[in-house]
């Protein structure tokens, strides 16, 4: 079988992780990138020993690019992601998918007209420890799942917020982190819950007067299943503390995930510290699993390269979309998910009442 031929979008930070995953996976072939900034881009090209490309259009038709990952600054991801569909590529987009609902609705429903796949980047679905809480979840364990949190108590300094030039700023960045450190977990929490019913949430800037934007939100999430989330999120404890999602079921049975530990990870400029766990395992017949869950997921973390193994494993799951015509395990509709939350949560705080989408 041929490979998937891919090119990348962008040439940061996160790409580099991306073009070291594509080259583990079998199925797949990195062959182009493109951006605007020819210096940098011929730069990747030649590490990577792949095409140059000033447009998208020109990367897919010149090197025969088959799908395209797009790593480029989050308040592009829309114009990317239409242009490559009109290319003619399938699309798998870093988080989040867009900047607003309305920009993945249109996403999407290009993607249909083109019949191309739309995947997000969420690789944090693929860790042993949430998988485990997902199939708890399907089994049955936990009854119906009937609460969760969600918890990030993590750290930007002055020196991430200038590494970037888009960095902090309302009008090109969208907002602090709610639309650029949040959204995994915000992914797994509506993995876990499903689709969202009304949303209350503040949020403000605490301690980065060097930002316009916030570092800090609370909210409360009612899903269409009728549980309850709170969300407690900040880039204000130095250096970082950790990243949690918990979910609690009608059954009395709990179980969470820390995602995250210490200083959190910053593609391009710090690793992954500590390997992600299940940090509650309250299942009847079952609490004495949570050490050796530990044990087992922390030899694996040992075992991998973690900074590039998960997107490797999402990049797997695309190529077999792509080559199958089966539904990636996050689809586009599962991006605007999290859009919608994190889009929720701003309204909510602007206007100071609960938000309830149809």
């Amino acid at each position: 079988m041929e490979k998937v031929r891919f090119g990348l979008i962008g040439y940061g930070k996160v790409a580099h992780l991306h073009a070291q995953a594509i080259e583990s996976v079998q199925g797949a072939q990195l062959v182009s990138v493109c951006g605007r900034n020819r210096k940098r881009r011929d730069q990747f090209a030649t590490e990577f020993n792949i095409g140059s490309r000033d447009s998208v259009e020109e990367m897919i038709n010149y090197d025969h690019v088959d799908a395209v990952i797009i790593t480029s600054p989050h308040p592009i991801h829309h114009k990317h992601t239409m242009e490559a569909l009109e290319a003619g590529a399938h699309v798998l987009v870093e988080k989040p998918m867009a900047m607003n609902v309305v920009q993945c609705d249109e996403m999407i429903q290009k993607a249909q007209d083109v019949q191309k796949q739309l995947s997000v980047v969420s690789q944090r679905r693929w860790y042993p420890s949430t998988m485990r809480i997902r199939e708890a979840i399907d089994s049955g364990k936990l009854g119906t799942v009937a609460l969760a949190q969600v918890t990030i108590l993590g750290w930007r300094d002055e020196e991430y917020y200038n590494s970037d030039p888009w960095r902090g700023k309302w009008d090109s960045e969208g907002g602090g982190i709610l639309i650029n450190q949040a959204p995994h977990q915000l992914d797994l929490l509506h993995w876990f819950l499903g689709p969202v019913e009304r949303i209350y949430g503040e949020w403000d800037n605490m301690n980065h007067p060097y930002i316009e934007v916030e570092d800090s939100a609370a909210a409360t999430i009612r899903f269409k299943n009728g549980a309850l989330a709170s969300l407690l999120l900040s880039n204000s404890q130095k250096p970082g503390i950790y990243a949690k999602v918990h979910v609690h079921g009608t059954s009395g049975a709990s179980v969470g995930v820390q995602t995250d530990g210490g200083a959190m990870f910053i593609a391009g400029r710090s690793g992954i510290t500590e390997p992600p766990y299940n940090d509650i395992w309250n299942i009847e017949g079952e609490t004495s699993l949570l050490e050796a869950f530990r044990q087992q997921d922390t030899a694996f973390f040992n075992s991998i390269d973690p900074n590039t193994y998960f997107f490797a494993r999402q990049v797997e799951d695309f190529v077999k979309a792509v080559t199958t015509s089966n539904t990636p395990m996050v689809t586009g509709e599962d991006g605007r998910e999290t859009v919608k939350i994190i889009e929720g949560i701003y309204r909510s705080g602007r206007e100071l009442q609960v938000v309830t989408f149809p």
